[in-house]
């Protein structure tokens, strides 16, 4: 005799319909991990983790090194697959073949598709969703949608119209309502760069440009900022901090610091210093010098950035579980240990009093 769980799977007209303990949309999460071990924090709140299948948000003001970011993780994924295909959206045309290759992207495993507006863009990534198979590798980035117009914005101008377009925020919206439920069924992991503006108010923050649509359907939405670094008076380069503003993994408003310099590009170690001192995993012997806990010898700060001063403390579980602690959302019942009888009995009893 067919079991009720049998005759409503049989019914079901949806092909991925599955018991939960066996669906391979909640199976463990594909892990792409970067070059980067703070990188890696920021997208999963663990030195072995990296990013996952679905929308990662880089929003930022100019020249705050998003497209980079966006690259660097686009590169992670075509080295895990070498089958692998990025394909990019660009509507800023500020990634000159160099800056692929300054990545070590090969851009024959590119396809570089120039859009104008939010409905182009929207009507051939569903177009290419469409034909994408979930075990297809494919990474896609859109760089950016912060400058993208509507396509009601083309026409206005077009037509010699200069009335506020009060379509781009529902179209920006429509695209992510769109393309989320593929990124999670195909698993693909898919980048947007956008822009961010300030709000009103005594003390501002900056909000994510585009509405509200980004916010529903990212996994990860990181804001960016900077600060300079500096050899003297000349400046060598930024330290770019990702801000933290939505997670599934890692404690939102958590920064993280990224070094990049102009001689060196972005430094593998960078983040790392702080937290390891925070934690005693590094101890500074003298003003200005390092050492590795239990180590002797003395290091500057510069002489750090190499692996022989970080692969013993990175391969470290409890440096590794001090990460974990300060970085990564904690799981945890969400139904105390009480049963529904037991909180009958506490009525009854209480009724009687």
């Amino acid at each position: 005799m067919q079991s009720l769980m049998e005759k409503l799977l049989k019914t079901s007209t949806i092909k991925e319909t599955e018991v939960l303990s066996k669906s391979k949309f909640f199976a463990d999460k594909d892990m792409i991990q970067t070059s980067v071990p703070m990188l890696n924090v920021a997208f999963s709140g663990s030195l072995n983790g990296g990013f996952t299948p679905g929308l990662t948000v880089w929003a930022g003001p100019s020249k705050n090194f998003k497209t980079g970011f966006s690259l660097l993780t686009s590169k992670a994924y075509l080295d895990k697959y070498p089958d692998a295909i990025l394909l990019f959206y660009d509507s800023e045309f500020g990634s000159p073949q160099s800056y692929f290759d300054n990545f070590k992207i090969d851009t024959s495993r590119v396809i570089h598709t120039p859009i104008t507006d939010i409905e182009q863009l929207k009507f051939d990534i569903m177009a290419q969703l469409k034909n994408i198979n979930r075990g297809d590798h494919v990474v896609i980035v859109i760089d950016s949608i912060g400058n993208l117009a509507s396509k009601k914005e083309v026409d206005d101008a077009l037509d010699g119209k200069s009335v506020a377009d009060m379509t781009r925020a529902k179209q920006i919206k429509s695209l992510f309502r769109m393309i989320t439920p593929h990124l999670t069924l195909k698993d693909i992991p898919m980048i947007v760069v956008n822009h961010t503006y300030l709000e009103q108010g005594l003390f501002p923050k900056q909000i994510v440009a585009g509405g509200t649509g980004s916010y529903y359907s990212a996994s990860n939405i990181f804001i960016m900022g900077r600060q300079q670094e500096k050899e003297g008076t000349e400046v060598t380069g930024y330290n770019f901090i990702i801000n933290v503003e939505k997670s599934r993994y890692v404690r939102e408003k958590s920064k993280i610091p990224i070094e990049v310099s102009f001689e060196g590009g972005i430094s593998t170690w960078s983040g790392l210093l702080d937290v390891a001192l925070e934690g005693g995993f590094v101890v500074k012997p003298n003003n200005g010098w390092y050492s590795p806990k239990g180590i002797e010898r003395k290091y500057r700060q510069k002489d750090t950035y190499t692996k022989d001063f970080w692969l013993p403390i990175l391969t470290s579980k409890e440096f590794n579980n001090f990460i974990e602690s300060k970085y990564m959302i904690a799981g945890s019942n969400m139904i105390n240990d009480i049963s529904n009888e037991d909180i009958h009995e506490e009525f009854a009893n209480a009724s009687t009093i």
